[in-house]
């Protein structure tokens, strides 16, 4: 049960963070491109530089994503080395004092 609330929540990450790479992506080109309110339909120009906004963007995520997969196994490696050393350091016992002259003499340092 408490595996499928994971999941579920997981996919509604996912979906949150589509929509605001697509909510982002729509405002940016949006932005960039449609200049005129004054009509309904997107004039031929706006239209070709949204098609080219959008198509760069989603190319660009394409791109990033497939780094992001090339180098997850990597990085999930190195932190589960980081992890395993840094428990061993823990299991060492503390390393002792240096021992104390006896009471009554005096260090020379």
């Amino acid at each position: 049960m408490e595996q499928q609330q994971q999941q579920q929540q997981q996919q509604l990450r996912g979906l949150r963070d589509f929509l605001l790479a697509y909510n982002q992506m729509t405002e940016l080109c949006f932005q960039r491109c449609v200049s005129n309110l004054n009509y309904r339909a997107l004039t031929g120009e706006e239209e070709s530089c949204l098609d080219g906004c959008a198509g760069k963007l989603v190319r660009s995520n394409h791109r990033l994503m497939a780094a992001y997969v090339r180098l997850m196994p990597s990085l999930v490696q190195r932190r589960i080395s980081d992890y395993e050393a840094a428990g061993q350091e823990a299991a060492l016992p503390p390393a002792e004092p240096p021992a104390l002259p006896p009471p009554g003499v005096v260090s020379a340092s």
